[in-house]
């Protein structure tokens, strides 16, 4: 199969239609929950009393908040569910580009974590996400694709921004052996 490596390759309107557009919008099967908070603080040795002591976090945050880097925790959903159809992928957007534009291999080349409201236990969060950019076609070590962004916007059920995980990826063809 040969591969045009002409750079001004124009994306599919398909494709394009999809750029900037909020997509797969979900509520996130688990509550913010004080025990899966305890189980990551342990794991990294994070003895913050914030995440450890009510009393301290109601005087100092107004109850019981989640460690600004599970963001994504949240939104891990598992790889099976009642009623779901086939496996179920986080990022499904990033998946769906691969498709689209037949890339079969993909890296993710930088991720960046915005804040903002911190997420409260007991809360059931929500999000979406939306395709920033997609740059193009480039050869790399790796072979020959495009490199995106997806963006992964998270909300609280009154729509205060929570944080936003922002995915650089580079999906590519390897080079013909």
């Amino acid at each position: 199969m040969t591969h045009n490596t002409d750079e001004s390759v124009a994306l599919p309107s398909a494709v394009q239609s999809l750029i900037g557009k909020p997509l797969y919008r979900e509520v996130s099967d688990v509550l913010v929950e004080q025990g899966a908070i305890e189980n990551f603080c342990a794991a990294v040795e994070n003895g913050n009393p914030l995440y450890w002591d009510e009393g301290y976090a109601q005087e100092f945050a107004g109850g019981r908040t989640a460690p600004a880097s599970m963001l994504s925790a949240w939104f891990r959903p598992h790889i099976w569910k009642p009623g779901a159809e086939g496996e179920q992928h986080a990022l499904q957007a990033h998946f769906d580009l691969k498709e689209l534009l037949a890339l079969p291999e993909a890296v993710i080349a930088s991720n960046e974590l915005s804040f903002g409201q911190p997420a409260k236990v007991g809360e059931r969060l929500q999000s979406y996400q939306c395709i920033r950019s997609i740059s193009e076609p480039k050869t790399t070590k790796l072979g020959h694709g495009r490199f995106w962004v997806v963006d992964v916007v998270v909300e609280n059920a009154d729509g205060e921004f929570i944080g936003s995980d922002s995915y650089t990826a580079f999906g590519y063809r390897r080079p013909a052996q």
